[in-house]
């Protein structure tokens, strides 16, 4: 009996020897070993097809071959982006699981959706912008901004917004709208850009706001039209259309503002392999194909990361969250989560 107690003692020492040793060899393989020396996990937080999705695929094909290796892309969908963006939080921080996803994370904590946002990632880069437009049939009353306005001033919430539901574009832009001209939508809920833009084309709604991408189209074919641009530029494509800031300067201080796509690795990766990443996505973004996209798709380039990137995301999100706190749309208060007005930063 005394034996076969020291066997099993002795396979015990020898299986924790195994395992411990292979924990060691984790720790020194990941200091030593050239980074990247495997397949690395990208995963979109957001549906195949989707604007996240095409962009970070895109993307993902440049930075892929200046990294020499595969970046395997899978969507990982739910709960406005935070299903993904928990699931890399917990993988290990070794560069091997990166984020792709967009605006909605510095809204997180607000919303009461999840106590994990950008705050617990490096940007590896911001890729691009994009600009919303707010459009209304081609027959519509309206015929500018001012008119739109005059008319939600007189009958408050009487208005049909489509909107792409709570914490999206749509309700987002109409937060800062109330905030600052006081104009309140009645706001329906649609299922995606292309139903809200179906909606004002089969008069079920008055207006809707969407980015310029998903409503070129519809804009060239005469089905909808462009009241305004929110930007502090007009666009490029569209210079007959004014921006906001034009008709009510008091919107400059917002812009540059809008929805963002992004590349994210948890923040407590080793130095060596947020460099090795942001190199290599700066360089993939740098490729004539890829601006050729960003350009084709109506996305102003960015190409930010690091430092920079943060700022600009932290900006955002001070101007978001206020402004929907303001319009009483958010869980929490800025403030109590944290995030202090623009310009008040201690």
């Amino acid at each position: 009996m005394k034996n076969y107690t020291k066997v099993i003692i002795a396979i015990l020492f020898v299986v924790s020897t195994i395992v411990a040793g292979n924990e060691i060899y984790k720790v020194i393989h990941s200091y030593t070993a050239e980074y990247p020396d495997n397949n690395i996990n990208g995963y979109v937080a957001w549906g195949a097809g989707g604007p996240t999705d095409t962009v970070s695929r895109a993307l993902a094909v440049y930075a892929a071959e200046e990294l020499h290796t595969n970046i395997i892309i899978q969507n990982k969908t739910g709960a406005t982006g935070s299903v993904a963006t928990e699931f890399v939080k917990r993988q290990d921080a070794n560069g091997y699981s990166i984020l792709f996803n967009s605006e909605n994370p510095p809204l997180y904590k607000v919303m009461g959706i999840s106590a994990i946002d950008y705050d617990d990632f490096y940007p590896v880069i911001i890729a691009g912008q994009q600009t919303a437009v707010l459009v209304v049939a081609p027959d519509s009353k309206y015929n500018t901004i001012e008119e739109l306005f005059a008319d939600a001033d007189a009958r408050p919430g009487k208005i049909n917004l489509a909107t792409t539901g709570a914490g999206g574009l749509t309700s987002n832009v109409a937060a800062m709208l109330e905030a600052t001209s006081k104009v309140k939508f009645n706001q329906v809920p649609y299922d995606g850009d292309s139903a809200v833009l179906t909606a004002i084309i089969g008069g079920n709604a008055d207006v809707t706001i969407v980015n310029y991408s998903s409503a070129v189209d519809y804009v060239a074919d005469g089905k909808v039209k462009i009241l305004t641009v929110f930007s502090d530029e007009r666009l490029a494509g569209e210079p007959d259309s004014p921006t906001i800031c034009e008709s009510y300067p008091e919107y400059k201080d917002y812009f540059p503002w809008g929805t963002f796509v992004g590349v994210f690795v948890d923040k407590d990766c080793p130095d060596k392999v947020k460099e090795t990443l942001s190199a290599a996505f700066r360089k993939g973004w740098e490729k004539e194909g890829f601006q050729q996209f960003l350009s084709e798709h109506y996305i102003t380039p960015l190409g930010i990361s690091g430092d920079e990137a943060s700022a600009y995301i932290k900006k955002w999100q001070q101007t978001t969250c206020w402004i929907l706190y303001e319009a009483g749309q958010t869980m929490y208060s800025p403030e109590d989560c944290g995030i202090p007005r623009a310009g008040e930063e201690e």
